[in-house]
């Protein structure tokens, strides 16, 4: 069994999941254009990550260049400093619109994850028998035995 299949397997057993599949959850509510508050915050979110990182490398390089490990000690934390003001400006930008976005997709990724997972699994469910496809039937077989022998 694969690891998708086994996980929507898992998930389906969640209230979560259930809700999900009920609501025909979808992504009809990313048509509309973000506010510009949620814009402003998830843009300050992505250039947060943009910030630090760079900045450190660009002190490491500093560092070795000069010969001055102050550069890294004092910089490297001061920029992840700064990284972390500008992530936390953005969360509270994007606020709560922001979770509800993430909710609506999240719904809609297991609600996917669930059905593709168990598509072929609703006839067995239903009729409480494993997945096994039906026995043909004996006008089926004899007539592609007919047909072979000819």
């Amino acid at each position: 069994m694969g690891l998708q299949r086994w996980l929507g397997k898992q998930l389906a057993r969640t209230a979560y999941a259930r809700r999900a599949i009920a609501e025909q959850a979808d992504l009809s509510a990313f048509r509309k254009p973000p506010s510009g508050r949620l814009l402003a915050g998830l843009i300050l979110i992505g250039s947060s990550f943009l910030i630090a990182w760079p900045l450190i490398a660009v002190f490491g390089a500093l560092t070795v260049h000069y010969e001055e490990p102050l550069i890294i000690l004092i910089g490297g934390p001061a920029a992840y400093a700064a990284s972390w003001l500008v992530w936390s400006s953005g969360m509270l930008l994007a606020g709560a619109e922001s979770t509800r976005h993430g909710n609506i997709f999240l719904k809609w990724l297991v609600r996917r994850l669930v059905e593709k997972s168990t598509e072929g699994t609703t006839q067995g469910a239903a009729t409480g028998s494993p997945e096994t496809p039906p026995a043909p039937t004996p006008e089926a077989s004899t007539s592609t035995s007919s047909s072979t022998n000819e």
